[in-house]
């Protein structure tokens, strides 16, 4: 550790492993991502009135889809788990001058190569338009909208990248919830350009591809200041040869592969729904939006938190304590997502009745999207686990097991994806639900390989007494809570059955009961059966 003062001040005060600490930074987190996923799902229901399912709603997900592809390279995914570790080493054994030096050379580096990307996909938005959903070529008005609306949107990508450096850098000194809250900046621009921009608009979806544009502005610059305050402000620099880049560079290949497996499993997705009916894509995605809330709200933050405290405790005295960690976010992530998933796929249609059967969304659109919503729901609990298990392998610098296991992951997915879409298209006519059930299906082997890889290597070992109880007491007591509150939500879905002849308010107001009484029988459930607040410290 360095002698600097400055170094210290910045590392030392809040940078604890114990579990409550980790909570108290998830829920921060959390908090934050459920005011931005609150915000997305008013996005979503704007964005269903105004555009609904239509060939220019799904050239729009298209265009929005293709920068966030690549984002994931580039931004939270593959640079974020080669970057966050490192950083971690110079954050712990350098100091604040030699950090900043790194974040220079980083982000110079970074910048410069996203840059020449943007400029390639600008001027030849037609090929990658193609690449990506080659079955808008047999309808040229759709194919034309997305190729236009890919050249507004993509430059998001430059300055959504710089965006998520910044909040990397942030999230290795325990400000988290800075990053966190971000987001709710897109969607409160996108909400935006869709109520202001895109009605005086001919085709409205222009002004929401604006609207994306806008918002990577005014992410990266809301993030700058906070830098800036820590003396951690960049100034980029072009830095092949520094050591530091090199390292990032030398972990983030493999971890490209590794990030590529998912983001190439969604495009395929969108691929494959090119050649089904029109409308696909736009119910992919409002049920995939709803499956997110919760991988948002708990998986990717309790990832968020624990991968810059796993990149520490990895030089830590006491090995256990990496152990611990990841046994405590693993259960975490049983506690909610097990429930969540299960509410999702009883509560489909109403949730997506009360929030999007207005406008442009209509009820055949309501009936796809419930479907598809059900099948991303059922892998839930696995989308949340591949986010929990993947950083107790990132932050041991081993990003080429996660992508051999991702590699096999993508097998299966592309398997399943060919069986399932033409199967459930020739006979019930619903292709995109094959899709969805596809995705859940790779997730699940995803996450088990996962496990057992950390299993095998005895880099975690689950713990016999946390919560007051071992993990078969764990397990039999929220399976059974997670039953009477199936059984409860069953009981109302049957006996309020209308949610398409009901206004908006009634809506509102018979979920709202639902959901509330749900939750409570399952948290009366869980304190009836020993489980206490305290045990998740």
């Amino acid at each position: 550790m360095s002698n600097n003062p400055e170094n210290q001040e910045l590392t030392s005060p809040e940078q604890t492993s114990g579990a409550g600490q980790l909570l108290k930074s998830s829920s921060s987190v959390s908090s934050m991502t459920l005011l931005s996923r609150v915000f997305g799902l008013i996005r979503d229901l704007v964005f269903a009135q105004l555009i609904g399912a239509g060939a220019a709603a799904d050239a729009f997900y298209v265009a929005f889809k293709i920068p966030n592809f690549f984002r994931r390279l580039f931004s939270e995914g593959a640079f974020n788990q080669a970057f966050i570790p490192v950083l971690g080493d110079y954050q712990t054994h350098s100091s604040t001058d030699q950090v900043r030096h790194l974040l220079s050379r980083v982000s110079g580096t970074l910048g410069l190569v996203v840059f020449l990307l943007t400029v390639l996909v600008v001027l030849l938005p037609g090929l990658f338009t193609t690449i990506f959903a080659f079955g808008f070529r047999d309808e040229p008005v759709k194919f034309a909208y997305a190729s236009d609306m890919l050249q507004i949107t993509f430059p998001y990508l430059l300055l959504i990248s710089l965006t998520g450096m910044a909040g990397a850098v942030l999230n290795a000194y325990d400000r988290f919830s800075i990053p966190a809250f971000t987001p709710v900046l897109l969607n409160i621009c996108l909400i935006s350009a869709a109520l202001f921009v895109a009605p005086n608009m001919t085709v409205p979806a222009y002004g929401l591809a604006w609207g994306v544009l806008i918002a990577g502005v005014v992410q990266l610059l809301f993030q700058l200041p906070f830098l800036a305050q820590m003396h951690l402000l960049p100034m980029p620099r072009w830095g092949w040869q520094d050591s530091g880049v090199r390292r990032i560079l030398g972990l983030m290949l493999p971890a490209i592969f590794g990030v590529s497996v998912s983001q190439i499993n969604l495009l395929l997705d969108t691929l494959l729904a090119s050649f089904l009916p029109t409308g696909s894509v736009s119910w992919l995605y409002y049920s995939d939006r709803l499956s997110e809330l919760p991988l948002g709200v708990i998986g990717i933050a309790i990832a968020t938190v624990i991968l810059p405290n796993l990149s520490r405790q990895r030089f830590s005295s006491d090995p256990r304590e990496f152990s611990r960690t990841l046994d405590w976010a693993l259960r975490i992530v049983f506690l909610i997502g097990l429930p969540a998933a299960l509410a999702l796929i009883i509560l489909s249609e109403p949730i997506l009745a009360t929030l999007f059967l207005y406008g442009a969304f209509d009820a055949r659109d309501l009936a796809m999207a419930s479907l598809s919503l059900k099948a991303y729901a059922a892998g839930l609990l696995a989308f949340m686990l591949v986010k929990v298990l993947a950083p107790g392998y990132f932050a041991q610098e081993d990003m080429k097991t996660p992508v051999r296991i991702g590699v096999i992951a993508m097998v299966c997915n592309m398997v399943l994806n060919l069986m399932l879409v033409a199967w459930l298209h020739l006979v019930y006519q619903i292709g995109h639900v094959g899709l969805a059930l596809a995705t859940s299906a790779s997730a699940f082997l995803n996450a088990w390989l996962l496990y057992r890889g950390l299993r095998i290597k005895q880099i975690y070992e689950p713990q016999p007494d946390v919560m007051g109880m071992g993990w078969t007491g764990f397990a039999v007591r929220l399976v059974i809570a997670c039953a009477l509150m199936g059984a409860f939500l069953v009981f109302w879905q049957a006996y309020w059955p209308d949610w398409v002849q009901w206004g908006a308010a009634e809506r509102v107001w018979r979920l709202a009961v639902i959901c509330i009484s749900g939750l409570s029988l399952f948290v009366f459930s869980l304190f009836c059966f020993g489980i206490r607040f305290r045990h998740l410290h």
